[in-house]
């Protein structure tokens, strides 16, 4: 009891402390996770309980965002698609040139190890966009909706990933659930009618997301696949952003879990922070190549550059990838915690940035 007292108050203080300085607190819980491993603390598997429900109410509450009319513009899928290949092939092509260099972090890298780390970078943060444009007030705007659109077509792309990473082959028994989930649709939207607004809202969503992921698994298809199809399923209902909301805490309180299994892993050496510098280098040439493609699918200028800042960064998703990854071998424990090192610094990078949007458009 006393070892769950220490690791949860090194989270709230350096999440506390990130906070301060306006910066989303999941910086802190990575640094809380390095700390934690420089002290010898380890949670034990409380920490990775948390980690796999944070990500599995985080695809459930995107589901429940989901508009399809949005993610069917081409400016959304268009410029994510397109964007998330050429930077795929960017950052994997520049590792592979780094590799002739002397660098022990990039010592036989292969093709498929650098686009994999590539694929992982060429996300953008969904937590800071959205963070961003709320203490804007401007979630609703036009450069808004089109940056949270592109977000979640990104978002839709990592959980494909996830399910074939996974390794499973569906069950016989498989469609029998998809046929399933018609009238299960039905039922479920009269129990959101009867749930109201309060708690009982709140506990029949983790029901649904926690429960249906099981269901999902007991088919062999990945649960957090089946979270994400029962938020879709429920998105249209006059009570789905309510129940997004009330379910933002939850999430982020088991994303602490994740972001602190990250630190856990090691803490990074010189070599990994200089890399992790060189990439957030590269963000900069992400916001670029967004402004550029979205001027090209036709939208103002104005529009295209505050979406182009608010998805210059690297993503908490693109970091779930690489712990695939490591979990599986395709990659490094070291490119993994080099990776979560880009991410917190874009962060650092991008919140002055972004607070002062308008005035650098200007």
């Amino acid at each position: 009891m006393l070892l769950d007292a220490v690791w949860i108050g090194i989270a709230f203080l350096l999440g506390l402390a990130a906070r301060q300085v306006k910066l989303p607190p999941l910086v802190g819980y990575l640094a809380a996770g390095f700390v934690l491993y420089a002290l010898n603390i380890n949670p034990g598997e409380i920490i990775n309980n948390f980690a796999d429900l944070g990500v599995t109410l985080l695809l459930f509450t995107i589901g429940l965002k989901l508009r399809v009319d949005t993610l069917l513009r081409p400016q959304v899928w268009g410029v994510a698609f397109t964007h998330m290949g050429l930077i795929t092939l960017l950052i994997g092509g520049g590792l592979l040139v780094l590799a002739l260099t002397s660098l022990p972090l990039l010592t036989g890298l292969d093709l498929t190890t650098a686009l994999l780390i590539g694929f992982a970078l060429s996300y953008s943060s969904t937590v800071f966009a959205v963070k961003v444009l709320e203490d804007k007030g401007e979630l609703d705007s036009i450069y808004g909706r089109t940056a949270i659109g592109i977000l979640i077509m990104q978002d839709i792309v990592a959980v494909v990933f996830l399910a074939i990473s996974a390794g499973k082959v569906p069950s016989s028994w498989a469609l029998l659930l998809f046929l399933a989930l018609v009238p299960a649709r039905w039922l479920l939207l009269r129990f959101m009618d009867r749930a109201g607004h309060e708690e009982l809202l709140v506990l029949f969503g983790l029901s649904v997301a926690l429960g249906g992921a099981q269901v999902f698994d007991m088919f062999n298809i990945k649960g957090d696949l089946g979270a994400l199809m029962l938020g879709v399923f429920l998105a249209p209902h006059r009570n789905a952003s309510g129940l997004a909301k009330s379910l933002l805490s939850f999430k982020d309180l088991f994303l602490v879990g994740f972001f602190l299994s990250i630190g856990l892993r090691g803490i990074p050496d010189l070599e990994m922070l200089f890399m992790a510098a060189l990439l957030v280098a590269v963000v900069p040439l992400k916001g670029a190549l967004f402004f550029g493609l979205l001027t090209k699918f036709r939208m103002r200028s104005r529009t295209s550059f505050l979406s182009a800042l608010s998805l210059s960064n690297y993503s908490e998703f693109g970091l779930i990838v690489a712990a695939i990854g490591a979990a599986n071998g395709w990659i490094s424990e070291a490119w993994l915690i080099t990776s979560a090192v880009a991410l917190a610094l874009s962060f650092v990078a991008a919140s002055p940035v972004n607070t002062a949007a308008h005035a650098l458009y200007e």
